[in-house]
């Protein structure tokens, strides 16, 4: 079935999930690495819809074909003919809600619905990877000029902005929140990100959960933590951390903060300087730069859990 096979391949466990209903989760290989961090939506008990990140979606579509032989399940990859809109921030209710007949207010936090927005059929979850409380709409490709046009317009009162990923970037990073290809990878090791709470060793056997246990019971070399300049400057992947001359990790993602005003990032160290306030220095073009270890998020969340 559909569900057997999604529960083989996830490390999260899709057992106790309910009809409309989303859960964030990883696929690994045999080896603990990471295929991707992907949203599982639940329609119904043999009925799912995967929002995976959208540079790997041929590598997963390869990967749950290869792993699907024995099960009886059809799969489909809707990816070119659909398009996502994420409208994100304390308005997104009140100005989606203008466009939909459905009370959006009915949708609670990690759920999804299919509803009509400027008459068109959709799917709206509510998932935001922004720290913000906010939908992500699924359409049909063809329709997707017209509602977003439509979003724009009633967005004019809220002083909506068409952004890109550049500021869904940011804002990740001050949540604290993983990208697959930065934090983690078919190299990576998920417990050392801090991802344990998706991975549930508890449930029947999934891809890679033998050698998670291992790893969980041999427990982590290195940490993946926040880290804040504490002069100026701005954070890059590969830049090293230093304690003391010495190296004891790397960035794997960095920005300036718009919110904080100051330099931000998530890196990998030793897990001897994982722990918040820890004094370190990042080599930025030859110079020092003193930072500290924050605990990720940056800022208090404003997600709307209810």
């Amino acid at each position: 079935s559909a569900k057997s096979l999604i529960q083989k391949l996830m490390t999260n466990d899709i057992d106790s999930m309910q009809d409309n209903q989303a859960l964030y989760t990883l696929m690994c290989l045999e080896n603990g690495g990471v295929v991707d961090d992907l949203l599982v939506h639940r329609f119904s008990e043999d009925h799912y819809f995967l929002c995976v990140n959208a540079a790997n979606t041929d590598k997963d579509f390869e990967w749950i074909l290869k792993n699907a032989g024995s099960y009886d399940a059809t799969i489909q990859n809707t990816s070119l003919e659909t398009a996502q809109f994420a409208v994100q921030g304390k308005n997104s209710e009140a100005l989606l809600q203008k466009l939909c007949e459905t009370s959006l207010n009915e949708i609670k936090y990690y759920h999804f619905k299919k509803v009509k927005i400027h008459n068109f059929e959709c799917i709206i979850a509510r998932t935001g990877y922004t720290g913000e409380d906010g939908f992500e709409i699924y359409i049909d490709a063809g329709h997707a000029e017209p509602v977003f046009r439509a979003i724009l317009d009633g967005g004019k009162d809220f002083n909506l902005q068409p952004i890109g990923l550049g500021a869904r970037d940011t804002l990740r990073m001050e949540m604290g929140y993983a990208l697959y290809g930065n934090e983690i990878n078919e190299e990576s090791k998920p417990l050392e990100a801090g991802l344990g709470w998706v991975i549930k060793l508890g449930k029947d056997d999934f891809i890679g959960k033998t050698e998670l246990e291992k790893q969980k019971h041999a427990g982590n070399s290195r940490k993946l933590v926040g880290i804040r300049l504490l002069d100026r400057g701005v954070l890059r992947p590969h830049y090293r951390i230093l304690k003391n001359g010495g190296p004891v990790g790397e960035v794997t993602s960095g920005t300036f903060s718009p919110s904080l005003n100051t330099g931000i990032g998530l890196c990998y160290v030793s897990s001897e300087y994982a722990k918040p306030g820890t004094q370190l220095e990042v080599e930025i073009r030859k110079l020092n730069v003193p930072a500290e270890v924050v605990k990720p998020p940056f800022l208090p969340t404003r997600v709307k859990k209810n």
